[in-house]
């Protein structure tokens, strides 16, 4: 299991990486405005949206009260609470919007280095723990991320920082299910994906989504007499966090399905929070 340390230099480098990126971009670049995947963002929005949150998960492990009532504020205001801090970013040149990000990325990240790891983080939806929020704020650069390097025709290369990503994503099954009104499905679901460098990843998951990777799930009603049909995942891991981020359709990637519950799964598979995401077209004839 990873560390704290190990999760913010992970997300540390994955910040570096998007950075680097978009670093090249001069100030009045029109790169800034191109749309990206994301329907009505454009590449600063996509970096505005990170830049807020790590400002707000900053200000809810420092400050927690003082991030209750921004929380209070933005649910009593009228319209899309986004367009807030995307609004702000599209007043910014491209060096402003960089700074705002890069400010927020460093003080949010100073802000959990003495962090106790069992501690809950307040959020938006339910609190938090200081691994799980970690983890997800690596993801949603990632994500959010892809969509920058497929704006800009940028090729990326995968790391092993997918299995972060890949681990929550298994992780959020039952959310999947549960942020669609719907009850989650009894049964077990084997995910075995490739890593960038080749090594097999490893879940075994049930109806609570736990289970821990490249080890042993949890048990299931007639597994030792042998009764249970076990559905599977399998494919790269870099397809399989496309698809629980929603930055591919199920349709475009490798990944096979083997069983209903499996097949259910990938087609509202969904790692990050809030409500249901739309998913992305096919590209597929």
């Amino acid at each position: 299991m990873a560390t704290l340390t190990d999760l913010l230099v992970d997300l540390d480098a994955e910040y570096g990486e998007l950075r680097a990126v978009v670093g090249e971009l001069s100030d009045d670049a029109p790169e800034w405005d191109l749309s990206t995947p994301a329907e009505g963002w454009a590449v600063r929005d996509q970096i505005s949206h990170l830049a807020f949150f790590d400002d707000a998960g900053r200000l809810a492990m420092v400050e927690p009260e003082t991030f209750a009532a921004m929380v209070d504020r933005l649910v009593a205001g009228t319209g899309d609470p986004m367009e807030v801090h995307l609004a702000q970013g599209r007043k910014m040149g491209g060096a402003e919007l960089l700074d705002w990000w890069g400010s927020a990325h460093r003080s949010m990240v100073g802000a959990f280095t003495t962090a106790d790891p069992a501690a809950r983080v307040p959020w938006f939806g339910p609190p938090m723990g200081v691994l799980s929020f970690i983890s997800s704020r690596l993801m949603e650069t990632w994500a959010h991320g892809q969509d920058v390097f497929d704006a800009l025709k940028v090729d990326r290369l995968p790391t092993n920082r997918l299995h972060h990503i890949a681990h929550l994503g298994v992780r959020a099954r039952p959310f999947s299910y549960l942020v669609r009104g719907r009850d989650v499905p009894e049964g077990r679901i084997d995910v075995t994906l490739t890593g960038p460098a080749g090594d097999e990843w490893r879940w075994e998951i049930g109806k609570d989504g736990n289970g821990d990777g490249n080890g042993a799930g949890a048990s299931y009603e007639g597994e030792a007499e042998g009764r249970v049909d076990v559905a599977e995942v399998t494919g790269s891991a870099l397809d399989f966090c496309l698809v629980v981020t929603q930055r591919r359709n199920l349709k475009d990637t490798g990944l096979e399905m083997t069983g209903t519950l499996a097949e259910e799964w990938m087609s509202i598979a969904q790692a990050f929070a809030g409500p249901p995401g739309p998913g992305r077209p096919t590209t597929s004839s």
